[in-house]
C-alpha cells in the first residue's frame, strides 16, 4: 500500500474506531527477539499519532539502540486493526495495530523486525 494511501486508512480508522466506541488502541511492536511490547493510548489521540506517529524511548527495548540514539517512532499499520475480542464484553473497548518502527529522519528502524521480514521478502522476490 502506498504512503498516501495509508495515511488515509489511519483517518479512516479513527472514524472506524469512534463508530465502534473504541477507548483505547494498542500500539504493538516486536523486539528484536520476536517479544511483543505496546504503548497503550486513549482513541482521542489517534488522529495525532496516525499522522504522525508515537515517540518511544528506543533504549528500553532489549536490541534496539543506545540511550544516545533511542528516540524512535511508531507509525500504525492501519490493515493490522482489530478489536481486542475478550475486552469486548467488559468495560471500554480497546483495538490493536500494529506498528513499524521509525527513527528521528524519517527512515525505517533496521532491526524494527516487520521491517527486516520486508527486506528479505523483497530480496527473494528478486532472486
Amino acid at each position: 500500500m502506498a504512503q498516501e494511501e495509508q495515511a488515509e486508512a489511519r483517518r479512516n480508522l479513527g472514524e472506524q474506531m469512534r463508530a465502534e466506541e473504541v477507548h483505547f488502541v494498542l500500539l504493538q511492536f516486536s523486539d528484536i527477539a520476536g517479544q511483543v511490547k505496546q504503548v497503550t493510548i486513549p482513541t482521542a489521540l489517534w488522529d495525532e499519532v496516525s499522522g504522525h506517529g508515537h515517540w518511544f524511548d528506543g533504549s528500553s527495548i532489549y536490541g534496539f539502540a543506545r540511550t544516545l540514539e533511542s528516540d524512535m517512532y511508531l507509525v500504525p499499520d492501519p490493515e493490522t486493526y482489530a478489536l481486542v475480542s475478550w475486552e469486548m464484553d467488559s468495560g471500554p473497548r480497546t483495538a490493536r495495530v500494529i506498528c513499524d518502527i521509525y527513527l528521528p529522519n524519517g527512515e525505517p528502524f533496521a532491526g524494527d523486525p516487520r521491517n527486516v521480514l520486508r527486506r528479505q521478502l523483497e530480496r527473494a522476490r528478486r532472486m
